[in-house]
């Protein structure tokens, strides 16, 4: 008789998940997806009256969650508020900042505060909870919400493709030092999606022209297209599957 293999679960029941940049856009849709599947989902935003809401519309589905007001470009504010927390399995770390100029024109304020969130912000919150994991013996899945512009460049995105390649580079690296610790740590590499961030782009002709024929499926991108992607990673299915870049850009990178 032939045995057939199990299929690794989805699931995520039991799982502490740990979201920023969770109330609108790819981190609302992130948190609404693990929690879906079990996992009690930390809401982490700036703004509490946002957080607020989107843990009513939570409880009204019976998905758990928590909220947590919380800048992460701060580092030490988020440091100290992990290390008073218990561990988390999973990460996903969807805060992040786009300032779009010609390359000769980026000023020092919009290149520190790009870099401030998107990759410094992004090291030290993904470095505080590996450590955690760590101190007490658990494995995890961290999740940093990259974009197809860590892969490639694009026009007026110099300093926003210098962040994510260099989110990009600490998820490898890191990877191979928290390994060992069954630590697991992957970026999400989406194209554009229809999100607040990414109507700043699609909103001229011009530009979503750019964008639909860059893209080889022919259209913009949707959060559902995030969800399935991060489910994958967050859990047992994805068990061998470290130090790599989940590229969900339609074919953008492609050529």
């Amino acid at each position: 008789m032939i045995e057939l293999p199990n299929t690794p679960s989805f699931r995520l029941d039991g799982k502490r998940a740990f979201v920023t940049g969770a109330t609108s856009g790819i981190g609302l849709g992130c948190a609404v997806a693990l929690a879906e599947q079990g996992a009690f989902v930390t809401l982490v935003a700036r703004n509490k009256t946002n957080l607020a809401a989107t843990a009513a519309a939570f409880k009204l589905k019976n998905l758990e969650c928590e909220i947590l007001p919380l800048d992460i470009s701060d580092v030490a504010a988020v440091e100290a508020e992990l290390n008073a927390r218990g561990a988390y399995n999973i990460l996903v770390n969807c805060a992040g900042l786009a300032r779009h100029s010609p390359a000769t024109q980026t000023s020092y304020e919009d290149f520190d505060a790009v870099m401030g969130l998107n990759l410094r912000g992004a090291y030290f919150l993904t470095r505080a909870i590996a450590k955690k994991l760590i101190a007490e013996g658990l494995s995890g899945s961290l999740i940093n919400m990259s974009s197809q512009m860590g892969h490639v460049g694009g026009v007026d995105r110099a300093v926003y493709c210098a962040s994510k390649h260099a989110v990009e580079g600490f998820t490898k690296a890191m990877a191979v030092e928290f390994g060992p610790d069954n630590i697991r740590i992957n970026t999400i590499c989406p194209t554009f999606i229809r999100t607040p961030l990414g109507e700043q782009t699609l909103k001229n002709p011009k530009a979503l022209k750019w964008v639909t024929d860059k893209i080889k499926l022919g259209r913009i991108g949707e959060v559902d297209d995030i969800m399935g992607a991060v489910i994958y990673l967050a859990s047992d299915a994805s068990a061998l599957v470290t130090g790599t870049a989940l590229l969900v850009d339609g074919g953008w990178t492609a050529d």
